[in-house]
C-alpha cells in the first residue's frame, strides 16, 4: 500500500464527493480517481479494497463532521439551559448546511450499512460511538436532560437533517409560520429539552 497520507486524506476526500453524489454503487476506484484528479489506477495504490475505502471515509468523515471546538467553548460559555442546547443543535444544522456533502455521504453509508454485513458491524460501532459521546458530552456539562433527551434530539435532529438535506420542500410550511431549518430547531428544542 501506498504511504502518501496527503494523498490518501485527498482520495478520502474525492470518495466522500463521489459518495454523496453517486450513492455506494458509484464508489468505485475509478471514480474515485477522477474525483481527485489523479492517475486512474492510484486509489486501488492506497485501499486493499472497497470495503477499506469505505471503512476510511467513515472514520474521516466522523472527523469532518465534528463540531469546532472553538465553537464548543464559545457555547459553553452561556448559561446551562435549554436555549443554550438549542444553540448547540443550531451548529449542528449550519455545520450540515455548510458541509451537505459530507452530511449526504453519511447518510449514503448508513443505506450501505443495510446492504453489506462487515460495515454495518463498523459503521454501527462508529455511530452508536458518536451517539454514546453526546451522552457524556451532555452530562459533563450539565445540561437540561439526560440520556433519555440526547437521545430523543439526536433522533428528531436526525429526521431533520435527512428532510433538510435531500427533500426540504416536504417542510416547507408544514408548521405555518416556522421557518425551515431554524424555527423547526427551536420547536424540536422546546419540546424536548426540558428548561433548567
Amino acid at each position: 500500500m501506498a504511504g502518501n497520507p496527503e494523498r490518501r486524506a485527498a482520495l478520502v476526500d474525492a470518495g466522500v464527493e463521489v459518495l454523496a453524489r453517486e450513492g455506494a454503487r458509484g464508489l468505485t476506484f475509478r471514480a474515485v480517481d477522477a474525483a481527485a484528479g489523479v492517475p486512474v489506477g492510484t486509489a486501488s495504490n492506497y485501499f486493499t479494497n472497497r470495503d477499506d475505502l469505505l471503512r476510511q471515509i467513515d472514520t474521516w468523515l466522523h472527523t469532518r463532521l465534528a463540531p469546532d471546538p472553538e465553537v464548543i467553548g464559545r457555547l459553553l460559555a452561556q448559561p446551562r439551559d435549554r436555549s443554550l442546547v438549542t444553540a448547540f443543535m443550531h451548529d449542528l444544522m449550519a455545520r450540515a448546511t455548510r458541509d451537505r456533502t459530507g452530511y449526504l455521504a453519511l447518510m449514503e453509508m448508513r443505506l450501505e450499512a443495510t446492504r453489506r454485513p462487515e460495515l454495518r458491524a463498523s459503521f454501527t460501532k462508529s455511530v452508536r460511538g458518536d451517539l454514546e459521546e453526546a451522552m457524556e458530552f451532555h452530562r459533563s456539562a450539565r445540561l437540561p436532560g439526560g440520556d433519555e433527551t440526547v437521545t430523543v434530539l439526536y433522533l428528531a435532529m436526525l429526521g431533520l437533517l435527512l428532510e433538510h438535506l435531500t427533500l426540504p420542500d416536504v417542510l416547507d410550511g408544514a408548521l405555518p409560520g416556522v421557518s425551515v431549518p431554524e424555527g423547526l430547531v427551536e420547536r424540536i428544542a422546546a419540546t424536548i429539552v426540558p428548561e433548567g
